[in-house]
Parts: C-alpha cells; sequence; structure tokens
C-alpha cells in the first residue's frame, strides 16, 4: 500500500511540473544568389508560426514555448543576404518573437527538423529571391549552324549548414570541394569554346534536385561533382571515380557513400514536403545507354588522370546510386578527389597547390573526353558575352 501511493505522489509530481521551457541556441544566416536561409538552432521542439509585414518588409517568426534568455542570443544575430537586421523580444511569457527586416517583399517557407549528425532541433526559415532575367540586346543576333559551346556543370558538394566530412584537423569538405570547383571552372572558362556553371559560388546549401536542375537549366553537357572521401577507416586512402547505378553499388564501400551523400538534403534542410511530382521526372534512370556509357568514358579518363598524382582507391569507375548524378542525358560523374578522413590526404586537400593539381587532373580527364566527341547544333551568335553567366541567375 505504501509502495502504491509513493508511485501515485510521485506521477502527480510529474503532471504538475511546468514544462521545461526550450533555449535558443544559436541564429545563423547562409545567403544564396536564390535565397536566405535563417537557421534556428534549439536544444528541444518547438511550435512556431510565421507572417510578413509591409511598410516597411518584415517577416515576423514566433517561436512558441521558448526561455526569456532565447531574446539576448536572437539580438546577437546579424543580417545576411536579404535579411537587413534581426531584432527580438518576448511577445508573452512563453513565446519569443523574431523580426527580420528585409529589403524587399518576400514569401518565407518555413518547416521544422529533428536532430540530425551534428545538429539538434533546428526551425529553418526560407526567403527565395524573386530572379529576374537577363534582356537580350535589341539588335538581332544570326543563327548559324556550328560547334556548340560546350557547357559543364561543376557541383562543389555540400554548402552552407552541411560542412560534408570533416577531417581532424577540422577541414571541411564544403571548403575544400568548393576551392576546387573555382578552380577546375576556372580552367574550363580559359578553354576555347567552353563554359562552366556553378551550382554554387559561395558557402550556401543548395539541395540535390537543384544541382540537378542548374545542369538542365544550362543544357550542360557534363555535370562533374567534386567531393572529398571520408570513412571510419582512417587508413582509407586514394581517389576515385563515380557514376550512377540504380542496380547496386560495386563496393560496400561505395553503398556506405552513396548513403551519406544523399543524406545531404537531410543535413541541410530540404523540406521534402514541398517536393512535388517534377521530382519524378528529374530523377529519371541514368542507366539508359548512351548517358550510361558516356559517363563511364568520361570517368575512366578522369581516373586515368588523377592516378598520375595521386594514388587511387580503385582503379576502376565505382558505381553507385548518388542522387546528384541523376540528371537525365546529361554524362554526370562524382569526383572524390581524396580521403579527408586520412591526415595525409587532408593535408594534400589543405594545400592550395594540391588543389590546383586535382582541378588540372579533371580538367585533362574533360579535355580527352572531348577530343573523341563535341556536340554540334545551330547556336545564337550575339556580340553580347555578358549573357553567357558562369553562376546561377
Amino acid at each position: 500500500m505504501t509502495r502504491r501511493l509513493l508511485v501515485m505522489l510521485s506521477l502527480l509530481v510529474v503532471m504538475t511540473r511546468p514544462a521545461v521551457a526550450a533555449e535558443l541556441r544559436d541564429v545563423r544566416l547562409w545567403a544564396g544568389p536564390e535565397s536566405t536561409r535563417v537557421v534556428f538552432d534549439l536544444d528541444g521542439a518547438v511550435q512556431h508560426s510565421v507572417f510578413t509585414l509591409d511598410n516597411p518588409h518584415r517577416i515576423v517568426i514566433d517561436l512558441h514555448g521558448m526561455s526569456p534568455e532565447s531574446v539576448r542570443v536572437a539580438n546577437q544575430a546579424t543580417g545576411q543576404g536579404v535579411v537587413q537586421r534581426i531584432r527580438s523580444g518576448k511577445r508573452d511569457a512563453k513565446t519569443v518573437r523574431v523580426v527580420l527586416d528585409v529589403n524587399q517583399a518576400i514569401t518565407p517557407r518555413s518547416f521544422s527538423l529533428t536532430p540530425s549528425d551534428q545538429f539538434g532541433h533546428r526551425v529553418v526559415l526560407d526567403l527565395d529571391v524573386p530572379l529576374s532575367m537577363p534582356t537580350a540586346r535589341a539588335q538581332k543576333p544570326a543563327v548559324t549552324l556550328g560547334e556548340k559551346l560546350i557547357t559543364i556543370a561543376v557541383d562543389a558538394g555540400h554548402g552552407g549548414e552541411d560542412p560534408g566530412a570533416i577531417g581532424l584537423a577540422g577541414t571541411r569538405e564544403k571548403d575544400v570541394s568548393l576551392a576546387m570547383a573555382r578552380r577546375l571552372a576556372a580552367l574550363i572558362d580559359a578553354q576555347p569554346g567552353m563554359r562552366a556553371v556553378l551550382t554554387r559560388s559561395g558557402d550556401y546549401s543548395v539541395g540535390l534536385q537543384r544541382r540537378v536542375e542548374v545542369a538542365r537549366e544550362y543544357q550542360a553537357d557534363l555535370f562533374v561533382s567534386i567531393h572529398a572521401n571520408a570513412f571510419r577507416k582512417r587508413e582509407l586512402r586514394g581517389s576515385s571515380v563515380y557514376v550512377l547505378s540504380n542496380r547496386g553499388a560495386s563496393s560496400e564501400h561505395a553503398r556506405w557513400l552513396a548513403r551519406r551523400e544523399n543524406a545531404a538534403d537531410l543535413v541541410g534542410g530540404i523540406e521534402i514536403a514541398s517536393k512535388d511530382s517534377d521530382l519524378a521526372s528529374v530523377l529519371i534512370d541514368l542507366s539508359q545507354s548512351a548517358s550510361l556509357e558516356a559517363s563511364f568514358d568520361l570517368g575512366g579518363r578522369i581516373l586515368n588522370s588523377l592516378g598520375q598524382i595521386n594514388r587511387l582507391q580503385k582503379t576502376v569507375v565505382q558505381q553507385a546510386g548518388f542522387m546528384v548524378l541523376k540528371a537525365p542525358d546529361i554524362p554526370s560523374v562524382l569526383v572524390e578527389t581524396a580521403f579527408i578522413s586520412n591526415p595525409q590526404e587532408e593535408r594534400l586537400l589543405r594545400d592550395p597547390k594540391h588543389q590546383e593539381r586535382f582541378a588540372k587532373s579533371i580538367m585533362a580527364g574533360i579535355r580527352g573526353y572531348f577530343d573523341h566527341y563535341r556536340p554540334q547544333m545551330p547556336v545564337v551568335q550575339s556580340a553580347d558575352s555578358s549573357l553567357i553567366m558562369r553562376d546561377l541567375p
């Protein structure tokens, strides 16, 4: 009887104990050319609501069930991108109101994320910027049949709040992949008849689907995704090249790697509910003969070139189900330049001179590929070269 009474008293204490308020740990902003992302890092799950105000333009987000200390944390954040200033205050005893002063009218999208990898609970606010297309000059361009301007989509892996793999010395995959992507883009742009399109040109998140869409929008002839490998065995080292497989990976490590890379949207915070049937059209099976055969050809040339400056982890092109390689009708490869989890190769990845060597090796493979294949089509010749952009619009 005494034990039962103690259990009942304990339950009563738990039921009457006030709910612990969540605390705001940080406010992080990532500004890209198409969107500004605001991330609220929390130590627990909370409800939120968002609305906008005009004259001047403001976005208001109410975080419910928050501690008063969270106001101080929010007020320490500084603006980026379309966000000019961040202000915060108590709306009531359990609600913190955060006001974002923005420089234009924007329709925000918000969603919550549960803990993933090194991140805890988050509330994410995406502020998409309306894009304006460049206008052509009044003169009518001449149309001739000639060699097509070769467009190569260069994809720097990860970005923004998704750092990718991190080496023992703190090297982040997103940083070295962007550095090598920029170097490769510069080499491509220096080639007559070629241009590079970077899927991201700075430190911001780009969803896997959007990376594929960029290649399609620019009618890219190749898609090259640059990464730094990682594995739990730190002695593993070497370069490798992957193409798409929808029928199974070529090794257990390939399967593990694909799972890690495909989870990038979960780490970066993609609102799955916002995706529609267009995703199905983007994720078309690349196993159709021509594109996959071309991908193997390109991958083999890049792999052979990389073998001249670094040890190869695999001497043949590997296959795995990377979502970022599923661009229809575009030969696509994913290059794992070196193992960031290996201390020796992490030093190589940090070295600007070796970053240039990696970029030149990839470029050599691309040149070899186009020595045997150069697409031709009717092209519009215009004196306005400014309309050819390397970065996103």
